[in-house]
């Protein structure tokens, strides 16, 4: 899958955030997981790896991948192995939780020292879906995004056909879906149309 061998292995060998992941409650290790083909057609922009994925090395190998691969008609093959999709997270290791247990947010630095140069490679992607907050704000800015993840949401026809910004995929959004019904009834269907077309289209 990896074909620029130097960056993608400076990117997996990473341990910048070392000393932070030891003082989390969970005091675990850096894994930077790193799931990019050069020639993906489509990114998939996230937040961070979670518990489950810090475990696999699988980039949403959770129910949260699950529903998000309901949300876009995708299969698991097309989703890992086609190499026509790639996944971009604000950050590549999974950030640990706090004393409480609640999702530490993904660490700056990541993104500052690694996701431009990724990004710059990536020369073939004609769609690109952002998860959450933290991607929504990278990449269309604080103007697009000051209303937070359902005022951007809401306002997809700005940024479509080439990138549809999307909430968290998690089911603790349960809730969310149910009060924003437009969203499964108005975007994901010309989500899921031009998510076809771009990965058909010679």
């Amino acid at each position: 899958m990896m074909h620029d061998e130097g960056l993608f292995q400076r990117v997996r060998d990473c341990t910048l955030c070392a000393s932070r992941f030891a003082a989390t409650a969970t005091a675990h290790l850096p894994r930077p997981i790193l799931w990019l083909d050069p020639g993906a057609r489509v990114l998939i922009a996230g937040q961070a790896p979670g518990a489950r994925v810090h475990a696999s090395g699988r980039p949403f190998d959770d129910p949260s991948g699950a529903r998000l691969r309901g949300w876009l008609g995708l299969d698991e093959e097309t989703f890992w192995r086609s190499g026509r999709i790639g996944f971009l997270p604000m950050a590549f290791c999974f950030p640990g939780y706090n004393a409480r247990g609640a999702d530490l947010p993904p660490p700056p630095i990541c993104a500052t020292t690694w996701r431009r140069a990724l990004l710059d490679r990536l020369v073939d992607v004609r769609l690109i879906f952002l998860i959450g907050g933290h991607a929504q704000r990278w990449h269309l800015g604080p103007a697009a995004t000051k209303g937070g993840v359902t005022a951007t949401v809401a306002g997809w026809r700005t940024h479509a056909p080439a990138i549809f910004p999307l909430p968290h995929p998690s089911w603790r959004n349960t809730g969310w879906l149910k009060r924003n019904p437009w969203f499964e009834a108005d975007l994901l269907p010309m989500a899921r149309s031009r998510l076809a077309k771009v990965l058909t289209d010679d």
